[in-house]
């Protein structure tokens, strides 16, 4: 088992970055650079409890396919997502949200098994533990981004499913 923590300081309230998170069309913008699509399950506006959305993605030069299902749900501190479905032995993606006197710290926690014993332990510390460490890293600073716009701009509101 392998595990990524990240953590992103976003100067927006918990709510705004909560439903940044889960907002499917705002997952494929901020991950433009893997050509990410959803494909599948829940394909646009907010993901919520129980739900599943399968993105289609550019990994390595290869097209791949990854759907999740939302498995804990507590607005606006915490979001859970576990692949249901993908080239993982087992993947989940933990989204924290933390208030704080000026804005929020988001962290998320990637926990996943490759397949193939050894040779997927070795692939991970070669390969994608570095790949999602920068895919994250990424997509959070873009989310930090817009976030951080939405917090200033009043006409920019997301609800609860």
């Amino acid at each position: 088992m392998t595990k990524i923590v990240l953590e992103t300081f976003i100067n927006a309230p918990a709510e705004t970055c909560f439903d940044l998170i889960r907002d499917i069309r705002i997952h494929t913008e901020t991950t433009s650079k893997t050509n990410e699509k959803a494909v599948g399950g829940v394909i646009d506006g907010l993901i919520g409890l129980g739900q599943t959305v399968t993105f289609e993605g550019t990994h390595f030069g290869f097209r791949q396919r990854l759907t999740v299902k939302v498995v804990e749900f507590e607005r606006p501190h915490l979001f859970v997502d576990e692949m249901i479905e993908g080239n993982f032995k087992t993947f989940k993606h933990i989204h924290e949200f933390s208030e704080h006197e000026s804005g929020t710290l988001m962290i998320d926690t990637l926990i996943w098994t490759s397949p193939f014993g050894i040779v997927g332990r070795i692939v991970d510390k070669l390969l994608l533990e570095p790949h999602l460490r920068r895919l994250v890293s990424d997509r959070n600073a873009m989310l930090k981004q817009i976030a951080e716009k939405s917090a200033h701009s009043p006409s920019t509101t997301y609800s609860q499913p």
